[in-house]
């Protein structure tokens, strides 16, 4: 988690005028009890009115709010609309991570934006297609590509032909039904698509680490010559 992310959440668990322990927030955040020690340190010196102390437990002030992010119109209806998507068709975390966007969205926004966020008349609803297994690939995808982690696959490909390939993962695309993982095939030696409906088996294989000629960038730039090559 982010710090800025962490003391937003701390600001939200205090809110209410509830008494909370350093301890309790540590295990909500997943960090250590010190960590929280110093976020609260640098809450209260922003001045955020939080009051305590170490072993008894931390309250903030009735009345305080997080000032109102400043969104129009439109920007409220994509960021709404676009974690609906997510909760709909990403990845288990990715899931929950938008539900959670969608809390903090009507949570921050002043009165009449966050009346405009609530009637966003845009929804997505989870097909069939959408099992656990595949959000959870997702969720690996997602953080292979992130941590430079080689995954090791079964792959069919449309005629039903399977074979085993190790990929270093550069991203994710989603196709309105369909997720695919861009890569570096080492089988291929070349940059490859992989659609996650037809990954059978998928496991760690390694840390890689980025080559030149063989990252995220330098698909975009192959795809574009490769558009503009003379049929």
């Amino acid at each position: 988690m982010r710090r800025a992310d962490r003391l937003f959440q701390i600001v939200q668990y205090l809110r209410g005028g509830r008494l909370t322990t350093a301890a309790r927030l540590a295990q909500q955040l997943e960090v250590t009890k010190r960590t929280v020690y110093r976020d609260i340190a640098d809450l209260i010196g922003s001045g955020v009115p939080i009051e305590g102390e170490a072993g008894v437990g931390y309250v903030m002030r009735a009345g305080y709010e997080v000032p109102p992010l400043m969104f129009t119109e439109d920007e409220i209806v994509a960021l709404v609309a676009g974690a609906k998507l997510i909760r709909a068709w990403g990845g288990a975390n990715m899931a929950a991570g938008a539900e959670e966007a969608l809390i903090k969205i009507a949570a921050v926004l002043p009165d009449g934006a966050r009346a405009r966020a609530e009637a966003v008349k845009i929804n997505a609803f989870t097909m069939s297609e959408m099992t656990d297994d595949l959000r959870e690939m997702i969720d690996r995808v997602e953080a292979a590509s992130e941590t430079n982690i080689r995954l090791e696959i079964d792959y069919a490909d449309e005629s039903g032909a399977t074979s085993h390939r190790v990929v270093r993962p550069l991203g994710l695309w989603f196709w309105g039904k369909t997720w695919t993982m861009v890569g570096w095939c080492e089988k291929r030696a070349d940059f490859r698509m992989f659609r996650l409906d037809r990954i059978a088996q998928m496991k760690d294989a390694g840390v890689f680490k980025p080559q030149r000629g063989q990252s995220l960038r330098d698909f975009y730039a192959d795809e574009t010559r490769r558009s503009h090559r003379p049929k």
